[in-house]
């Protein structure tokens, strides 16, 4: 089940740290702190890889949030979508680690951002996630060019260029065959 919980404190905690004057600059990583429920939890005794990528949905509403594009989604009607991610898991989460997830802004190019995220139990690393992001009209579905939301966020000059690693990964994304219907042979 979906964190909705979670998700309202998040949100929550993420309008409050902005009153307090807590906000975040687009470059800047977003911290949120939690405990690994048992609902997190696996056969395996630690936490489940989906739930992994589910916390990682909390990290970047904080991070939404924090830097005031969350406020800008509801006003221009827009939303968040995920095209694709890679994710590294090296170390186990168990059952009431303490957890910090890390987020930040990696780089964009014209149609895409790319966020970075961490997740740290006991502070060390243990997972790490590479995601290509959109912003999308909510009317017509369609992507929003980045310029367009870095300029309403008030950093229309910012550029963050793709580095080696990322472009590697979002070129070789382009390569991976998706499946079609005539791929479905019963």
């Amino acid at each position: 089940m979906y964190p909705f919980l979670r998700l309202t404190k998040t949100i929550i905690n993420g309008i409050h740290q902005n009153l307090k004057g807590n906000t975040l600059d687009i470059t800047d990583t977003s911290e949120i702190k939690l405990i690994a429920n048992i609902n997190d939890i696996d056969n395996y005794l630690e936490m489940n890889n989906g739930r992994i990528l589910t916390l990682f949905d909390l990290g970047r509403t904080d991070f939404a949030i924090r830097t005031g594009l969350g406020k800008k989604l509801l006003e221009k009607r827009w939303g968040l979508v995920v095209a694709g991610s890679t994710i590294q898991y090296r170390k186990r989460v168990r059952a009431f680690d303490k957890v910090t997830i890390k987020t930040h802004l990696k780089a964009f190019d014209e149609r895409w951002f790319y966020i970075e995220q961490t997740m740290w139990a006991n502070g060390k690393p243990c997972s790490h996630a590479l995601l290509r992001t959109g912003v999308t009209n909510i009317k017509t579905g369609k992507v929003v060019e980045t310029s367009e939301v870095m300029q309403t966020l008030g950093h229309g000059d910012l550029q963050m260029p793709l580095n080696d690693w990322v472009k590697a990964w979002a070129d070789a994304d382009k390569l991976r065959p998706f499946p079609t219907v005539e791929d479905e042979k019963i």
